[in-house]
């Protein structure tokens, strides 16, 4: 079963120096930058998610990519603009889709088939997903209610996504892309889900995604591959859009699911509120030490008068001075929670975080990760402060994803 990873321009930067906080001042984000398989001792995923609007943008708004960068991307191509040639051999998939969340709220996609067509085949993709648009919605009750407020609604988006994907593989057959067509299947329950599994493969799709499952409990996903089960042909391959559930592999084998994309490990280095730092069997809470100047709600209190702000920048360094000192051994673990303590109280004063940061700390689990990340910055990876260490830890955390995927396969293969 692969695993793509939804690009976001997501990238490190080498020269960052974690004492000073400073940058190399002859750095250039797009050739001297990490992404994650360059950073990694080894590519956590087999291939590269990269969405049109991502890129473009959409009308009347613009991408995440520079003027720049978009015009060294179809120049280059995506194999080279994400360097997927410097890996320890392995081939990297690429895989272009439309970006359906981005317009969701819209009636309408905002691409033509043949401008999809035109950023998938121009950036030399392998495989290319049809222009979609998500159901807003999951239940099951709409089947048997002729009068739900909106079925209606949910009906013309997935027959809208359907002719789009009829129209899609036409033009690319009678254009002779290079990439392989992807069919999307909408739904609000599982016999929707299913009925557009068959009408994609009338169309002739041998490969399918399943979108729109994001928001769905995990019982209700495998409900539905199970309803997919049930007419998927032999020959079919299915692929779950924005799906990490890795104790679901078996389950999700078995209903002909063979990849699936996420972002959730990495997003969740800094997203989350308690597991920011992956283990091989559990997660860690990363130590949270915000900028000062960076730190809406504190520099709100300093403008207000509540903070000395000189009290603030002492407390921050102090905390990172402790924890750096207690990696090397001349600090106790008390005086670091004391310091931690002490500026989270100062930050927000919210929660109480004393007992995870000491589950973090005596552990110190990036003691024995081989992510070659955690080799480098020792406890700087697990400091929540700033984009430079939160996405190494989110790069770590794809590293030990795909630990564990591999550990649920070989459960599955045996």
């Amino acid at each position: 079963m692969k695993f793509y990873f939804p690009d976001s321009q997501d990238q490190i930067d080498p020269s960052f120096n974690f004492i000073t906080e400073e940058r190399s001042i002859y750095r250039v984000r797009q050739r001297d930058d990490h992404y994650a398989h360059e950073a990694l001792c080894s590519a956590p995923f087999d291939g590269i998610l990269v969405s049109k609007a991502i890129v473009d943008g959409l009308p009347g708004a613009t991408g995440k990519y520079t003027v720049a960068q978009r015009q060294r991307f179809y120049r280059a191509g995506v194999q080279k603009f994400f360097r997927l040639d410097r890996t320890d051999g392995t081939p990297i998939d690429t895989l272009g889709d439309c970006g359906a969340f981005t317009y969701v709220r819209d009636d309408v996609p905002p691409y033509t088939v043949d401008e999809v067509i035109d950023f998938y085949d121009g950036a030399g993709f392998n495989l290319g997903i049809s222009i979609d648009h998500v159901v807003l919605g999951y239940d099951i009750n709409a089947d048997q209610d002729p009068a739900h407020p909106l079925r209606r609604e949910w009906q013309r988006r997935q027959d809208l996504t359907i002719e789009l994907a009829a129209e899609f593989r036409s033009r690319a057959r009678t254009r002779k892309v290079h990439f392989q067509p992807i069919g999307v299947a909408h739904g609000w329950s599982p016999s929707s889900y299913a009925s557009a599994v068959q009408a994609l493969q009338r169309i002739g799709y041998t490969r399918i995604a399943l979108g729109g499952m994001v928001p769905l409990k995990t019982r209700d996903i495998l409900t539905c591959l199970q309803a997919v089960r049930a007419v998927r042909r032999p020959r079919t391959q299915l692929h779950l859009l924005g799906i990490t559930r890795c104790e679901n592999v078996e389950a999700f084998a078995a209903a002909g699911v063979t990849s699936f994309d996420s972002t959730s490990p990495f997003r969740q280095s800094f997203k989350d509120d308690t597991d920011n730092y992956y283990a091989l069997n559990r997660t860690y809470t990363a130590l949270r030490v915000p900028q000062v100047d960076a730190n809406p709600k504190l520099k709100a209190r300093i403008r207000a008068g509540q903070v000395p702000q000189a009290e603030a920048i002492r407390l921050e360094q102090h905390c990172l001075t402790s924890l750096r000192g207690y990696a090397q051994g001349t600090t106790s673990i008390d005086t670091v929670l004391q310091a931690l303590g002490e500026y989270d109280q100062l930050c927000d004063g919210r929660k109480d975080r004393t007992a995870a940061y000491r589950d973090t700390l005596e552990n110190q689990p990036w003691k024995t990760c081989a992510c070659g990340l955690c080799r480098e910055l020792s406890i700087e990876i697990a400091v929540f402060r700033g984009a430079e260490r939160n996405k190494r830890r989110g790069f770590h955390n794809l590293h030990v994803f795909r630990q564990r995927l591999d550990r649920e396969l070989e459960g599955t293969a045996a």
